[in-house]
Order: C-alpha cells, then sequence, then structure tokens
C-alpha cells in the first residue's frame, strides 16, 4: 500500500497533534518563540527526545562557511521549524529543504500557526529517501 510509505508516519501523527493541542490552548497570536516554548514543554511531558535549535555547520574545502540552525530535531530523526502566518512562505520551505541536504535527514515538517489553526507541511529529502 501507498500509505505503508509514509517516513516516520507514527512520530509525526504525534507532532501534529501536539501542536494542535497547543493551538487548542492557547490560540493564534503569539511570536514563533512562545510557540516554541509550548512544544518544547509537550516534548518533556510526552518524553520525547528532542535537541533544539540545532545548527549544522556549512563546510566548504574544510572550512566552515556558514551554520544552519532549526528549531528542533525530534528523536534524531524529523527535522521541526516552527512558523507562524496564513501560509508557507516559499523561502521557508526553500529553508528546509537545504536543512535536509545539508544535514542527510529524511524528513522535516513545517508546523504553521495561522489564525485558522494548524497547518502543516511534510518535506522529504529526495537525496536520502529509501
Amino acid at each position: 500500500m501507498e500509505e505503508d510509505k509514509v517516513i516516520y508516519k507514527e512520530l509525526s501523527y504525534q507532532l501534529l497533534g501536539l501542536a494542535f493541542g497547543i493551538f487548542n490552548e492557547l490560540g493564534y497570536g503569539y511570536q514563533e518563540k512562545h510557540y516554541e516554548k509550548a512544544l518544547e514543554k509537550c516534548f518533556v511531558d510526552e518524553k520525547i527526545r528532542y535537541k533544539k535549535q540545532l545548527f549544522h555547520k556549512i563546510v566548504f574545502r574544510e572550512q566552515e562557511i556558514g551554520r544552519y540552525y532549526f528549531d528542533f530535531l525530534v528523536e534524531d530523526k524529523i527535522v521541526v521549524e516552527l512558523k507562524k502566518g496564513v501560509f508557507f512562505a516559499k523561502k521557508n520551505i526553500d529553508q528546509v529543504k537545504d536543512y535536509l541536504k545539508a544535514t542527510g535527514y529524511k524528513l522535516a515538517i513545517i508546523i504553521n500557526f495561522t489564525p485558522n489553526g494548524v497547518k502543516s507541511i511534510r518535506i522529504l529529502n529526495p537525496n536520502n529517501v529509501n
């Protein structure tokens, strides 16, 4: 079945459930950092392993030329980026694709807190999907 090919299906659903719970309690209008703190609290409460504001070096010819910082790495599998707004900006999608290319992780989820609820988009690393 095609459905069985969903990468990290259960963990993805769990993450989105946490985001919906945050929205139900807080609503819309807070800064991204507040949603980030709320999600971190959920990770602790649910005993989900995570790393926050993780950085990855960009190296060229053995020299660091930059760094990527992403909001969360969950269970050493899924990059999670939180956003607030009405739509998914192309620059945010491109940013997350760059994270995946640089790190080799298979999946990122952008979770967007909108006035009408939580929206999400799953982004696969085309270079690392089995």
